[in-house]
């Protein structure tokens, strides 16, 4: 794969790495480094427990405060200037696609409202969710999940016991769904375009993505009947006026549908043009996209009634929540990443060996749990790429004999995404929405609980089914 086309998965979806800015080099940064990331975390985990006030009002100023915290040092030690280039190619490759186009998604499925006497019963959640699934390798993990989860919500509106709804939604749909096509999840289309094969996940992912989903679906099912009986809802019965299912604001399916394709364009049309802003190397291509993407968002807010998105009870909020932790997450992350990818190299070189076997050979178990996570914390998609080059980086090698290989970094990506709120993108839209609308979701660690009790063993069972 030539130069130009890894230089373009960087700005794809707002999810490359901060790695590849000018002047940082991963080899020569200590461990010491990682500690603003370790701090963000910890307080998006910690804060809405123990200072519950403070943290609704000041998240934002705290999340400044750990990016401060490795900017600051890292230009005393490194110099100005290449904190600055740093910061502008995070803010530019990285950051701002990444919430436009989450801003586009949200901003779109919030114009399509499913109208009609949804009730939230067990069979009914878990049709959602398993078309979700379906949707998820399609549209993406994100689109699907912007979709879906407010008619979810509304669904299950008059039951008292449904954390464990949007939990196992954040599983099947912000996650395990998308791993079937590169336009499922932003790993797999980054895998796409630097030479797999764009029906290959699909023809060897499918028996673990099969064996997963359909685990979860039926967890979630046998879970929400026990609330489901013990609550004692009944159905609300139509009345001559109830309005018919259906959509209103369908229109919008188009708007949803242009952001799929001009993703998919993005990483296909090369034009060759590129543009240098303070060390960081911008595509047109990107440049296209995110305009367009606005532009998208725009037309959506302008074709669709206001009284459709009142009945989804469409905020900002969401987006404001997420726009302000996220910029912290992606400065700090900057430095792990970093360290990650110099390999042996590195601070974290235990991690190149530990997916290495005696006689050199890649250990495929080794690589679905250590891809996968490093990808419940950090961005997955950079985690991915540092894997696959980890691999060799040859796509037809890993298409081919090393096939085992590429399926473990690109289910271990995408699975365990869903291991904490911050694994993959729309986990947190999903929480922030869910909050918006009053229902309670699980802490940090408290959702992470969730996480080990459901999904761990079953990523034993994948990993001695399929990653031996």
């Amino acid at each position: 794969m030539r130069n130009g086309r890894r230089l373009l998965i960087l700005p794809l979806l707002g999810l490359g790495t901060a790695a590849q800015a000018a002047g940082v080099d991963g080899a020569s940064l200590g461990a010491l480094w990682a500690v603003p990331f370790g701090g963000v975390l910890l307080s998006i985990a910690l804060m809405p427990l123990l200072l519950p006030r403070f943290w609704h009002h000041h998240y934002g100023k705290v999340a400044l405060g750990w990016a401060l915290a490795f900017l600051l040092p890292f230009a005393a030690v490194h110099g100005a200037g290449t904190a600055g280039q740093a910061l502008v190619h995070t803010l530019l490759a990285e950051y701002l696609p990444f919430i436009i186009l989450i801003s586009a998604l949200f901003t779109v499925a919030g114009g399509i409202y499913v109208r009609g006497n949804l009730h939230g019963s067990p069979g009914l959640n878990t049709g959602l969710m398993a078309a979700g699934a379906l949707l998820a390798s399609v549209m993406g993990t994100t689109g699907a999940s912007m979709l879906l989860v407010r008619p979810l919500i509304r669904a299950n509106d008059n039951r008292r016991h449904v954390t464990h709804v949007f939990v196992f939604f954040i599983f099947i749909v912000s996650n395990a769904g998308g791993a079937l096509t590169p336009l499922g999840d932003p790993p797999l289309f980054l895998g796409f375009l630097q030479g797999v094969d764009f029906f290959w996940t699909l023809r060897h992912l499918w028996p673990p993505t099969l064996f997963l989903v359909a685990s979860l679906l039926l967890v979630f099912y046998l879970i929400d009947r026990h609330w489901y009986r013990r609550e004692g809802v009944m159905p609300i019965d139509p009345t001559p006026d109830s309005p018919r299912l259906g959509l209103d604001g369908a229109i919008n399916l188009l708007p949803l549908a242009a952001i799929v394709v001009l993703v998919l364009l993005s990483g296909m049309w090369q034009p060759g043009v590129r543009f240098d802003v303070l060390g960081t190397t911008v595509e047109l291509q990107s440049l296209v996209r995110d305009g367009l993407l606005i532009v998208v968002m725009l037309v959506s807010l302008a074709i669709t009634p206001a009284k459709v998105r009142q009945a989804n009870q469409f905020s900002w909020g969401p987006m404001q929540e997420v726009g302000k932790l996220f910029i912290g997450i992606f400065i700090t992350m900057m430095p792990v990443l970093a360290m990650l990818k110099a390999g042996e190299a590195g601070a974290f070189a235990p991690v190149a060996r530990a997916v290495t076997g005696e006689g050199g050979q890649p250990l495929p178990w080794a690589y679905f749990w250590f891809s996968g996570v490093l990808s419940s914390f950090l961005d997955n998609a950079p985690t991915y790429l540092v894997f696959f080059n980890l691999a060799g980086g040859d796509p037809q090698q890993l298409m081919g004999p090393l096939a085992g290989t590429l399926v473990a970094i690109s289910a271990g990506s995408v699975f365990m995404g869903a291991n904490s709120y911050i694994g993959n993108a729309p986990n947190f839209m999903v929480k922030a929405i869910a909050e918006d609308r009053g229902v309670q979701m699980p802490s940090f660690f408290g959702y992470m609980v969730w996480s080990g009790a459901v999904l761990i063993p079953l990523f034993v069972a994948i990993t001695w089914l399929w990653m031996r």
